[in-house]
């Protein structure tokens, strides 16, 4: 761990003020990194002068490897899913989470090379990361590591759900991945427990969630970005799988990248589409381009409010 914080790591652990982040280093924005430095961690940060020089140092290592590495994403190994694990991938596809999500572009489950899959995402949260590696053996059957990577149950993060003004609710969960999905229109059969004072002409349901939990990345020429699943595949190389099974959403042009990427992919596809050497999985394991820090914990929640207006208007 290049940088030394005033606080040290075990008492910050044992009050639960921070957990570990493995962060990728040399990155640009230079300004994204060294905010989450001085603002995000735990105990007394480093002078700015020795940040800017720490990732300095890692960026020169990238200007190297984009020489000694250029084109190795457009490189990447996949291969078929094993007949023996066919039936699962099958199966995934017949859930309704899986349909819904994935009915835009031709999508494909693949052995995936980890390695040199294009990451988008900068940070990954270490315990978690060392936690699902615990739980893996490079010989476990083909079948468990399906399912590790494709989960058949959900098993997601509990969810507070609080009414928390007269129009305002929050939810609430240890999980980054509680997102909102969409707002709809029911009618009143499609409730169950509604409260009537009278004859219900509709409900408008504001959906909020976990997403689909899907270990999945895009594909666009010889190229696949890691879109879902960071935890999971970086917790597999640790424990030293070289291929996952991975579902793989191919695009062929910027539209269809807007309906299926991550909003840091599409502002610009060409950094990880087509840059000589983009971040790669395989760069968190590299001790010149990733750092630990000790991160201040956060929980996330999201707010719904609501308007509710009566107006007269003319019968045209």
């Amino acid at each position: 761990m290049p940088f030394e914080f005033a606080d040290p790591m075990p008492q910050l652990q044992a009050d639960s003020a921070a957990k570990d982040e493995l962060w990728l280093l040399g990155q640009p924005p230079l300004s994204d990194y060294l905010a989450v430095v001085t603002r995000d961690t735990v105990g007394t940060a480093p002078r700015r002068a020795d940040i800017i020089a720490e990732w300095r140092k890692a960026n020169d290592h990238l200007g190297d490897l984009e020489k000694r590495e250029a084109g190795l994403a457009d490189r990447i190994r996949c291969r078929k899913l094993p007949k023996d694990v066919r039936p699962l991938a099958q199966e995934l596809r017949q859930q309704d989470i899986f349909r819904d999500t994935f009915d835009r572009v031709e999508t494909s489950i693949e052995m995936v090379e980890l390695d040199r899959i294009v990451a988008s995402q900068r940070h990954v949260t270490l315990p978690f990361v060392q936690s699902l590696a615990a739980r893996l053996d490079p010989a476990m059957s083909g079948g468990d590591l399906f399912r590790f990577c494709q989960p058949l149950e959900r098993r997601d993060a509990a969810v507070e759900c609080r009414k928390v003004g007269r129009d305002r609710y929050a939810f609430v969960s240890d999980s980054n991945d509680l997102r909102y999905h969409e707002t709809m229109l029911l009618r009143a059969d499609q409730v169950s427990g509604l409260h009537k004072t009278g004859p219900v002409a509709g409900v408008v349901g504001i959906i909020v969630g976990h997403g689909s939990n899907f270990l999945s990345g895009i594909r666009w020429g010889k190229r696949i970005v890691l879109h879902n699943g960071y935890h999971r595949a970086t917790a597999l190389r640790m424990a030293g799988f070289t291929h996952a099974p991975i579902i793989v959403q191919t695009v062929s042009r910027r539209d269809e990248l807007d309906t299926v990427a991550a909003s840091a992919v599409v502002d610009d596809p060409a950094f990880y589409f087509r840059a000589n050497r983009p971040p790669m999985l395989k760069d968190f394991f590299d001790e010149r381009l990733s750092v630990v820090l000790p991160v201040r914990r956060k929980r996330k929640m999201i707010e719904v409010s609501y308007t509710i207006t009566e107006i007269d208007i003319d019968d045209l």
